[in-house]
């Protein structure tokens, strides 16, 4: 029987790279992608410098990555957003997720807009895709829910809605992590929604 010697290996670049996507999480979520270094990044990850460079070739390459993985584990998340078969509850039960994020200690703000604030809007850095599409899918997520309640003008109420969201975090942030700010961007939803037609928000 033959011996795969690479799949061994495999998997201990991959546990390596999840380690140090993990302490990059924990640091530039944390304390802010312009505070911490490389070094600051290994040794939390408990590797080399050469070692994270031989997983992520600069620190904007890990910043990008950082991102993407929080990017899908918040598709994955939506995924699990209330009943399938009820739009408006997934669109509810956001501001409901939120109320929970803004009550813990840990809190930071949105990591996209923290990140895109940080590096100045740089064109040619490869979080500034990540960010960018992350929101956009947020806002297709609100619109195909929008869609399926069949309700007029959809596009310009998933905008509105984003906007209460957007809002919502950064008003918490400077708050210091306020859980009635998601209180009230959910009642406001809710005034949207009823407005555009869908009465059982209202309720």
């Amino acid at each position: 029987m033959k011996i795969d010697a690479a799949a061994p290996a495999d998997e201990a670049h991959r546990l390596t790279s999840q380690r140090i996507l993990d302490a990059a999480d924990r640091l530039f979520y944390g304390e802010g992608i312009q505070a911490v270094g490389v070094d600051a990044v290994a040794a939390q990850a408990g590797v080399s410098k050469r070692t994270l460079y031989k997983h992520f070739a600069s620190k904007d390459t890990l910043i990008a990555a950082y991102l993407e993985r929080r990017s899908a584990r918040a598709a994955g998340n939506d995924r699990q957003q209330g009943p399938a078969e009820d739009p408006l509850a997934q669109i509810l039960a956001v501001f409901a997720v939120y109320e929970r994020r803004f009550a813990d200690p840990s809190f930071r703000g949105c990591a996209f807009v923290n990140a895109v604030s940080e590096l100045g809007g740089d064109p040619q850095h490869p979080a500034l895709p990540v960010a960018r599409e992350f929101k956009l899918r947020r806002r297709r997520w609100f619109e195909t829910r929008l869609r399926a309640l069949q309700v007029a003008r959809p596009r310009l109420l998933a905008d509105q809605l984003v906007i209460l969201v957007e809002g919502a975090l950064a008003t918490s942030l400077v708050r210091g992590g306020d859980p009635g700010v998601a209180r009230a961007a959910g009642a406001a939803a809710r005034v949207l929604l009823a407005a555009a037609g869908l009465r059982a928000a209202a309720r």
